[in-house]
């Protein structure tokens, strides 16, 4: 299971479509923008070889980071993965077409009960497909915490591991601790909520080691920090080469996310976007995808077949009581989003 980057493809992808600005459409192409490291590369030549397909291929690092790649529309992306509150926002603003689900035969290889949680950003289940789902909390060096305080967030202000804590390099996903850990919704949107999770984000820079998104898991890996706040499909990888580490989400709440496909307003091979859909839904592929990314997946064919250890992973498949306990991440307004990036720049730039 080797999580490489796929900066080369990305290179050459990108190099690719700005080559291709100005010549005529290519209708044997399609154009997908996804999270970095998150699709098994051999995936994009398969179906390449399999229809004949030209796959363009483009990753993001933060669902930020893609709504603004996609606003610049300086490239027509086809098809875009990211996660549940950026695809609800962009369906509110009239950017994404529905998907003809007859199109995708597979999808009834996909569990149901996540066309259910994803109602809460698409509530007629007419614009996204799910992909891999999950919850964020600490992954932990057994020799170097006290396995008693990690059930709360509060351990990440715990003077004893400064300078060994890893915060994620994100707006909402640091709010979402401190919020939380203040007893507070993370979708709030109430100013002095908002100022007062501040504080706490404040207060804790200088205990922490590094703010870090996909290099997190590798450093906890290597032993370089005490704890980590991680995507659990990270802690799950960062497990398998690391038996001092372990996971836990804590008890104050947590994010329940779910990354989804959607077929933008931009694009123009949409045929083609379904046709990559269906593949990716095929038993063999998303198996191949689960054993590269390591997040839970909704595929129930490949669930069924994983040795019965795995399916019944926290980590990997967080059990209902861990989901109930959290909450799914919804769009800000304009205003709040304001806010939210202004309090982070401070934040960031704190002395």
């Amino acid at each position: 299971m080797k999580k490489t980057r796929l900066f080369l493809l990305v290179v050459v992808s990108v190099f690719g479509l700005l080559a291709g600005c100005g010549k005529k459409d290519d209708p044997n192409t399609l154009t997908v923008l996804n999270y970095g490291k998150y699709m098994e590369p051999k995936i994009l030549d398969m179906f390449e070889e399999e229809t004949g397909i030209k796959v363009e291929y483009e990753e993001y690092i933060t669902p930020e980071n893609m709504y603004t790649k996609y606003k610049a529309g300086a490239i027509d992306y086809d098809l875009i993965c990211t996660s549940d509150y950026m695809i609800e926002k962009l369906i509110q603003e009239g950017e994404v077409l529905e998907i003809n689900y007859d199109k995708i035969p597979l999808t009834e290889n996909l569990e149901q009960t996540y066309f259910e949680f994803s109602k809460s950003f698409d509530p007629e289940n007419k614009y996204t497909l799910p992909y891999f789902f999950g919850t964020v909390g600490i992954l932990y060096n057994k020799d170097m915490v006290d396995e008693t305080k990690v059930d709360s967030w509060d351990i990440l202000w715990d003077q004893e591991y400064s300078g060994q804590i890893i915060m994620a390099d994100s707006v909402r996903d640091s709010f979402m601790v401190a919020l939380k850990r203040l007893g507070y919704s993370l979708n709030t949107a109430e100013e002095d909520k908002l100022r007062e999770a501040q504080k706490l984000l404040i207060e804790q820079k200088p205990m922490v080691y590094s703010y870090l998104v996909d290099e997190a898991q590798d450093e906890m890996i290597a032993e370089n920090a005490a704890m980590a706040v991680v995507y659990s499909g990270e802690a799950g990888y960062a497990l398998e080469y690391n038996d001092k580490l372990a996971f836990s989400v804590p008890k104050d709440g947590s994010n329940m996310w779910i990354d989804s496909w959607f077929i933008p307003k931009s694009a123009k091979h949409t045929e083609n976007a379904e046709k990559f859909l269906n593949f990716l839904c095929r038993e063999d592929i998303a198996m191949l995808n689960f054993d590269y990314v390591y997040y839970a997946t909704p595929n129930t064919k490949v669930k069924a077949v994983l040795d019965p250890a795995l399916q019944e992973n926290p980590t990997i498949f967080p059990p209902k009581e861990i989901l109930d306990n959290c909450e799914v991440l919804k769009p800000l307004d304009d205003e709040t989003t304001m806010k939210y990036n202004l309090y982070w720049k401070e934040i960031k730039s704190a002395e």
